[in-house]
């Protein structure tokens, strides 16, 4: 039989290799050793097997692709333990944490009635004990130490449907058949089945660290991190990010929402302007409680700092929190904390050599605090500003002060980092944290990223009002994650609120807008996995309709992204 070429990345070499064997088997003889493989640029399980020339790069837990197949086998594992520990109880993987993702078991349903599997969700949350959890996660270690392989099958959709209604996987059950393929792509762990929507591992002895604990009424399960050296880092309970994913998580099963097929149901069915009426009307009330809580404290602050990652929003949100403070009388006056750069020729430089824009020693910080002070006790203070071609600031003359009901807000990646503001009394300043914080999953066991919301918001804001492509996009976003964890994620927790821009139609909407930019991208690019990620994950969702999109309020968040707002960037 005649040999097939194939080009290994890893090695820079080609090598001869019988039709039909597979990934795994062409590893072990190169010596590599990877989680899956990147195969023309398309993500590949292990088991693939090859029968034509193909360009392959293995990836391990360094690569964003590698770390999720680490997890979505890490949570069929964490799936098969509750199954075969709780028969009649059912996981619930909500939604992420700093530390690792956040489930529940609650009771199993016993028929599709979604009212019942809301109702259900609400009320019969089980609460295990510490013992309970550590019972699961050895149960978990005994999976993965038994190195079982993890098969995947081909099944139709009915028979898919069948086998998820028999788990009372009715979510689930419920989205494979309004995605209407003919065949389903279905894991197999033993005698349990499941589906993860992606590459799985090859068998569940590659999954090396791991963590359970218990967090709040539920757990925790825990991964290792994003950045190295890849470790599982302590876990730190943040109360305040996770009580805003659980009131969002509960306001969307009161207004019976709580995954990608409910949504899909009302736009089908022409709910969209209803929809959307009501996460705006969420989004407006808690514009108004921030507000609120900024003026019950009028006397003594003076200064709103508001920070938070990519495309969470934090323009408009700082805007709206603006007109609700002028509601209530007090005049916000915006400082543009990027007038403060030290110049260019000062900024340190990141291990490479190359500037660091991104840390905080890249700002003035004696002269922002001195100038802050000045402001806030009443003196007229020259406002810099920086001049990026140049990479120097420059004073006008022009003086600025502040009257009695003045309120200064600053924006920006570190506004929430003590060092920024560190010579500034605490009592003075009010810190808000925005984020897209979205609590809806795909189904029972299978949360939406807020990664990937951000992401998508990204890009489609990018390509019309920056020109920058879709492909672009996606490949500086590993960057721009990895500043994130670095200078805001850290800080997260010193907010006195947090406002979650995340809004329930948001995908749908999006969704007209993304879907095209990621056909773009062609199979030679190195963005080329994840565009087809992305597509997958939008195949899942119902579209909004272009006539639909005119609900969308002018001065909703979402307009940052999409356009037609009515304020002013």
């Amino acid at each position: 039989m005649e040999k097939i070429r194939i080009y290994c990345k890893n090695t820079e070499q080609f090598y001869e290799v019988d039709p039909g064997t597979r990934l795994v088997d062409f590893m072990e003889s190169i010596g590599v050793k990877a989680l899956a493989a990147h195969v023309d640029n398309q993500l590949k399980e292990l088991s693939y097997e090859l029968y034509m020339a193909h360009s392959i790069e293995f990836i391990d837990y360094t690569s964003s692709d590698g770390r999720r197949c680490y997890k979505r086998t890490l949570f069929f594992i964490l799936q098969k333990a509750i199954t075969e520990l709780y028969p009649h109880k059912q996981l619930i993987l909500d939604y992420t944490l700093p530390n690792g993702n956040y489930g529940e078991l609650c009771d199993a349903p016993a028929s599709f009635d979604r009212e019942d599997i809301l109702k259900i969700r609400m009320e019969t949350v089980q609460e295990l004990t510490e013992e309970e959890v550590a019972a699961v996660k050895q149960r978990m270690q005994e999976i993965i130490d038994a190195n079982i392989p993890i098969v995947k099958k081909k099944m139709s959709n009915e028979e898919a449907v069948t086998l998820f209604q028999a788990n009372r996987q009715f979510c689930k059950a419920d989205l494979i058949k309004s995605l209407g393929c003919f065949f389903v792509s279905v894991y197999f762990l033993g005698d349990y089945a499941d589906t993860f929507y992606g590459p799985m591992l090859h068998t569940t002895g590659q999954v090396r660290k791991f963590n359970l604990i218990k967090y709040n009424k539920g757990f925790c399960v825990q991964f290792p991190a994003n950045m190295p050296p890849y470790d599982l880092t302590s876990v730190k309970y943040q109360e305040k990010l996770f009580n805003v994913f659980k009131e969002n998580s509960d306001w969307c099963k009161i207004i019976g929402v709580s995954d990608i097929t409910t949504i899909n149901s009302a736009i089908t069915h022409g709910y969209s302007s209803q929809v959307i009426q009501i996460a705006e009307a969420l989004h407006e009330r808690k514009y108004a409680e921030i507000a609120d809580q900024i003026y019950k404290r009028k006397d003594q602050v003076k200064l709103v700092l508001l920070a938070g990652p990519s495309s969470s929003g934090k323009t408009t949100t700082s805007m709206r929190i603006a007109l609700h403070l002028k509601v209530l009388g007090l005049n916000p006056v915006v400082l543009a904390m990027d007038n403060y750069f030290v110049d260019r020729e000062l900024t340190p430089k990141d291990e490479n050599g190359n500037y660091d824009f991104e840390c905080v020693e890249a700002m003035d910080l004696e002269l922002l605090n001195t100038q802050l002070n000045q402001l806030m006790d009443g003196e007229e203070v020259d406002i810099p500003v920086f001049n990026f071609a140049e990479g120097k600031k420059y004073f006008t003359g022009k003086k600025t002060s502040m009257k009695p009901n003045d309120i200064l807000i600053m924006e920006g990646i570190h506004a929430l980092n003590p060092t920024l503001t560190a010579a500034i009394d605490n009592k003075r300043k009010f810190k808000v944290y925005a984020s897209a914080l979205t609590s809806l999953s795909i189904d029972e066991n299978n949360s939406i990223s807020t990664t990937d919301n951000r992401m998508l918001r990204r890009m489609v804001r990018d390509n019309s009002f920056r020109g920058t492509s879709a492909e672009q996009t996606i490949i500086r976003w590993a960057s721009v994650h990895r500043g994130e964890y670095k200078n805001i994620f850290p800080y997260q927790e010193y907010a006195d609120a947090m406002f979650n821009s995340s809004l329930i139609y948001e995908l749908p909407l999006l969704k007209h807008y993304a879907e095209p930019l990621l056909r773009r991208i062609q199979p030679t690019s190195p963005a080329y996995a994840e565009s087809l990620r992305l597509l997958k994950f939008l195949s899942y969702i119902v579209e909004m309709t272009p006539a639909e999109h005119a609900a969308v309020p002018p001065t909703s968040v979402m307009r940052e992204f999409i356009g037609g707002s009515s304020l002013k960037y």
